[in-house]
């Protein structure tokens, strides 16, 4: 433990001489070559250390100022280096912003060189997760270059695009910006290729579900072709967070116009796993599904007291109305499936509790407040 500790001392030490050294070619060199040596030994020094990030923020001023130099090597070296500075450190991002790296990085996303774009697709998506940043980035106009991405560039910066949009999509104003440049689209192509169960999925799901507040984005997906059914495979096969999202949106079109569309959501199959998310999903995503089952049935009102509106009366009512032979089949099938997985869950929570009192000597009276109190 003790040459443990001597090893960080020791490093602790050589840190402020190794940052020296980087700052000196970084700023007083007249060879290029040095300047892009000591960019490079930045985004290596503070690829994994906090430290690092910490004392090399002095050079934010100066890296910028490579970013506006026609050298493509200066202009790589610098952002790589910028990049990692911002990782992990709010200070940072807040301060490359302020240094005015947002100017040279809106000419790269225009570049024609792949590179350059992604770098700088990547370095919008970490400058825009600081809260500061974001009117700045916003008023940039960043937008609809990043829509842009998302519509023809690499499969990379498609995927930063998509995380930087949603990033600031948390500014309201800047979801009519996304719908004005026509992000429906792209998003889902990016939906369509990307696996159900990914992050970019859940960013992807997320911004659907916010552009959908909209009459114009609500009337753009279903326009676009196999656009509800993207969102369909999105709540059937996605992550519980993106379930969430695919089920939210779908329910944000039947709320606003029910008439206009139920039948393209109904369609595309969205019954089993909407049978699915009653039982398995997470809360809100029950809640939201039984709402939605509710309001794709014939009439979305409940029924009279006497015949109970019950989940096996919506299903029925509304494979009624889609389906021309074996009805009364199919609902069953789809109920009995929704059945037996709730059973499946309800004995796998039954044996947890079991598990718990197990002790055969441990008095009922006992167990049973033992389960209670978990």
């Amino acid at each position: 433990m003790e040459a443990n500790i001597s090893q960080i001392e020791e490093t602790d030490l050589k840190i402020p001489g190794i940052v020296n050294q980087t700052m000196e070619l970084l700023i007083q060199s007249d060879d290029p070559c040095s300047k892009i040596q000591a960019a490079k030994d930045i985004r290596r020094l503070t690829k994994t250390s906090q430290k690092y990030r910490r004392h090399f923020s002095g050079a934010i001023q100066y890296l910028v100022s490579m970013l506006r130099s026609s050298s493509i090597e200066f202009n790589e070296a610098s952002l790589l280096a910028l990049l990692n500075l911002a990782v992990k450190d709010e200070k940072n991002k807040v301060k490359i912003v302020d240094a005015g790296a947002l100017e040279p990085l809106i000419c790269f996303l225009r570049s024609d060189n792949i590179t350059l774009r992604e770098y700088a697709t990547a370095a919008l998506l970490t400058l825009s997760a600081s809260a500061i940043n974001k009117p700045t980035i916003s008023s940039s106009g960043a937008i609809p270059l990043l829509v842009e991405i998302l519509r023809d560039g690499s499969p990379q910066a498609k995927v930063d695009s998509v995380m930087t949009l949603y990033n600031l999509s948390t500014r309201k104003e800047n979801l009519t910006v996304i719908l004005s440049e026509k992000a429906i689209s792209p998003l889902v192509n990016l939906l369509k290729s990307c696996k159900k169960s990914s992050k970019t999925t859940e960013k992807c799901s997320a911004l659907i579900e916010s552009l959908l507040d909209f009459e114009e984005g609500r009337s753009a997906l279903t326009s676009e072709e196999g656009g509800v059914l993207a969102v369909v495979e999105v709540l059937e096969n996605g992550s519980p967070q993106s379930r969430e999202c695919a089920v939210g949106a779908l329910l944000k079109m039947c709320e606003s116009d029910r008439n206009r569309y139920r039948e393209p959501i109904l369609k595309e199959g969205v019954i089993p796993g909407l049978l699915e998310l009653t039982v398995q999903g997470t809360p809100r995503s029950q809640l939201k599904a039984h709402t939605l089952l509710q309001l794709l049935r014939d009439s979305p009102y409940p029924r009279s007291e006497l015949e109970a509106d019950t989940l096996e009366n919506i299903v029925c009512d509304i494979v009624s109305q889609i389906d021309g032979e074996d009805r009364g089949g199919k609902a069953k099938k789809m109920l009995a499936e929704m059945v037996q997985v709730s059973m499946e869950q309800s004995l796998r929570h039954l044996q947890q509790r079991a598990l718990v009192c197990t002790p055969t000597e441990m008095p009922l009276s006992k167990c049973a407040s033992k389960v209670s109190s978990k």
